[in-house]
């Protein structure tokens, strides 16, 4: 089995190259080759712009038999890339802000998804980020009622070795560096998250044994509030820290808001992962992805610190409620 990964040397593609080499493909990645190459020569390479209809086709002269495609982020950029590789089983990320409604569990099928104006579709900003993805999973749908084998992965926040982001690394690096810890509210913001790991395993599962047209959530097993995943990353990096939790009034002391930090949502967000479980699919347990998300981040250079308040603000705010 030979597949093909549009994006690939990241993060969440990164993964999934490594995934597919260990699950026996022979593997392409197509990018722009703006970033470094952790593969050499254990894949090939066909470097263009997948925006760039001649790039893409250049990348289907090489007739996949899986198609995972990381950095579909408009629809037009979807259905191109289901017409090229017709003849290819199709797995694009999505994501569960693709949901328009808030329902806990968000299940695919019944949760309704975001609508998505011409206009959303074509735009670059955060704020259409869920709806463009809601319209990608119906040209999913529409594709695979014409005969395409397309298929979409929704994810939540990804967390794991190499996250770019850097919003996971905010939180491993508050606790690595302080012993107290400032958390918005209560402490118990309930948000979804998923190694990355398994997002690149679900990938790989889906291309093999998913039906065409349907979209599959991905999400950890367990679900902990955020004040558990504080204490959780203490025990992966061998520390103690003092969880120090502040409401909207409290950070208000030093201009800040609940929002401000990394992973807050103020409505609990959680995908409903049933239906990649009856492909066989299963969740790496928290401990054992914290020790590897853990061992990388220090190896790296991340802080995630632009992500959330300076600590000269958060200590502000541990002065004032020092007072109470």
């Amino acid at each position: 089995m030979n597949a093909l990964v549009i994006g690939g040397t990241r993060f969440i593609g990164r993964h999934t190259v490594t995934e597919l080499l260990d699950s026996g493909y022979g593997v392409t990645v197509f990018n722009r080759g703006t970033h470094d190459d952790p593969f050499d020569e254990r894949v090939e390479h066909v470097e263009g712009d997948r925006t760039e209809r001649a790039d893409l086709e250049r990348a289907a002269e090489r007739d996949p038999d899986v198609v995972i495609d990381c950095v579909a982020y408009h629809p037009d950029e979807a259905r191109t890339a289901i017409e090229l590789f017709d003849d290819s089983r199709y797995v694009v990320i999505s994501s569960g802000a693709a949901y328009g409604s808030e329902e806990i569990p968000k299940r695919e099928g019944e949760t309704a998804l975001h609508d998505c104006t011409a206009e959303q579709a074509t735009d670059d900003s955060q704020e259409t980020y869920g709806p463009r993805k809601a319209e990608i999973d119906r040209v999913v749908s529409d594709a695979a009622a014409d005969g395409a084998a397309a298929m979409s992965v929704r994810p939540p926040v990804v967390y794991g070795p190499h996250d770019y982001t850097e919003r996971f690394d905010y939180w491993l690096d508050r606790v690595d560096n302080h012993d107290r810890v400032l958390v918005p509210g209560d402490g118990d913001c309930l948000r979804h998250l998923v190694f990355v790991e398994d997002v690149a395993r679900a990938l790989r599962i889906v291309a093999e044994e998913g039906t065409p047209g349907a979209a599959y959530n991905v999400g950890d097993r367990r679900l902990p509030i955020l004040s558990e995943w504080i204490e959780l990353a203490a025990d992966a990096l061998d520390t103690e820290v003092d969880i120090v939790t502040a409401n909207e009034r409290e950070l208000a002391a030093a201009d800040l808001a609940l929002d401000d930090f990394p992973l807050y949502r103020s409505y609990p967000h959680v995908l409903d992962t049933h239906r990649l479980s009856t492909l066989g699919w299963t969740a790496t347990p928290i401990q054992e992805a914290l020790a590897r998300t853990v061992d990388e981040h220090r190896a790296s250079d991340r802080t995630g610190r632009e992500n959330g308040p300076d600590r000269e603000a958060e200590e502000r705010v541990l002065s004032v409620l020092d007072t109470l």
